[in-house]
């Protein structure tokens, strides 16, 4: 890392190779952290596995996302610890721990761009570049009390990244407020291709936000008790359930093509969680994934519909706050299907989906997000910051 210290240890603990950037450009003085699955030149590529890190060669060429922030003036601090190959929600890595939460040090970050959001929530950065697959942004943007963005899928470059789920995998940032992240995400996702108009009809997905307990529903509803909107529901026949597995489905389909020949190959261990899911991908039956694959586009199709070119959804992030850093398995087992049957939502659907802090919930942060049209990204971060006032 090339800042000089470090509390929250969100940073790998890499040599320091001085990178260069802009002297100017929009994002002049402003200061970038990078998650591991990314490459910059002069550095190995970790992806939260020591085995995949011993084999990384050292990256010759940055990926084009990151060089566009550079080129924009950003100065690069260091590259930020991961969940192991990005496949995880909480940000425990087995191997090389946890980064701290800075907004609420006895709970997780999140995962799995953890460093990357531990890294903004401290001040150590100002920006800092994640991935988002299954809510890998986020979740740790709404747990850390922050701004983040999933960008339309396809919208970002992922050359010169890990994959995990090609379907699903974004490239996402975080801040601190939301013109820092709007001028960022401008950097790496140029102009809409579909802009918001000034006033987007604003809805409130029924069925998401029926799945808050009492304290959530609360933050919630004092986040948007200033707008009207209008009630919808998104899910499919089936709802939250079926959503679900549809999405767990596909990301575990593909990322048994992507990450798990390395886990073989390489004799890597498999820890617990991890070792679980590897299972559940390799069980699975082309039947389920064809059928999955037809649920996705009924999501698809029907977000479309609802969203339109000026549709605005008020939905909820995650369903909870994040939980201890010391809690146990039961917890660990519980909390992520309940957090994916929200964030599932415009993974399924491929859409740009906006976080934004909201309040507390049993005293950790608790974010609240928007989702809009494909291609409506740089317009719903301004969005979110006029209705966030």
């Amino acid at each position: 890392m090339l800042i000089a210290d470090d509390p929250v240890r969100a940073f790998m603990p890499y040599h320091a190779i001085p990178v260069a950037s802009a002297p100017e450009g929009p994002l002049a003085g402003m200061t970038l952290a990078v998650k591991d699955i990314f490459d910059v030149a002069g550095y190995r590529t970790g992806c939260g596995n020591p085995l995949r890190l011993a084999a990384s060669p050292i990256a010759e060429t940055t990926a084009p996302a990151v060089q566009a922030l550079l080129d924009a003036g950003a100065e690069f601090a260091g590259k930020t610890h991961t969940d192991e190959l990005a496949w995880s929600l909480y940000g425990l890595n087995p191997h090389f721990g946890g980064p701290i939460n800075a907004a609420a040090p006895d709970r997780i970050t999140g995962g799995s761009s953890s460093g990357s959001a531990a890294a903004v929530a401290a001040g150590l950065v100002d920006i800092s570049v994640g991935t988002d697959t299954g809510g890998s942004v986020r979740a740790p943007a709404s747990f850390c009390g922050l701004w983040g963005i999933r960008p339309t899928h396809g919208r970002v470059s992922l050359e010169g990244c890990m994959e995990l789920a090609a379907s699903f995998d974004t490239c996402g940032l975080f801040a601190r407020d939301g013109e820092t992240l709007r001028s960022a995400f401008a950097v790496i996702g140029g102009g809409d291709t579909a802009p918001l108009p000034d006033r987007p009809r604003l809805m409130r997905p029924a069925d998401m936000v029926a799945r808050l307990g009492e304290a959530q529903r609360a933050v919630y509803d004092a986040a948007f008790a200033s707008v009207e909107a209008s009630e919808v529901s998104v899910y499919p026949e089936g709802g939250a359930d079926a959503a679900h597995d549809a999405f767990r489905i596909l990301q575990s389909a593909e990322a048994l093509k992507a990450v798990v020949p390395f886990l073989d190959a390489s004799g890597a261990p498999l820890i617990a969680g991890l070792a679980e899911r590897v299972a559940f991908a390799r069980g699975l039956s082309e039947d389920a994934v064809a059928a999955s694959i037809a649920l996705r586009e009924t999501v698809r199709a029907k977000l479309d519909e609802i969203l339109g070119s000026d549709g605005v959804l008020l939905a909820p992030c995650v369903h909870d706050a994040p939980f201890a850093r010391d809690a146990g398995p039961d917890m660990h087992e519980s909390f992520r299907p309940a957090a994916m049957k929200l964030l599932c939502i415009a993974g399924l659907a491929g859409l740009p989906q906006v976080t934004l802090p909201a309040g507390k919930v049993d005293g950790a942060p608790y974010g609240v997000s928007l989702i809009g049209p494909r291609g409506s990204d740089l317009s719903l971060v301004k969005l979110a910051v006029a209705l966030k006032g």
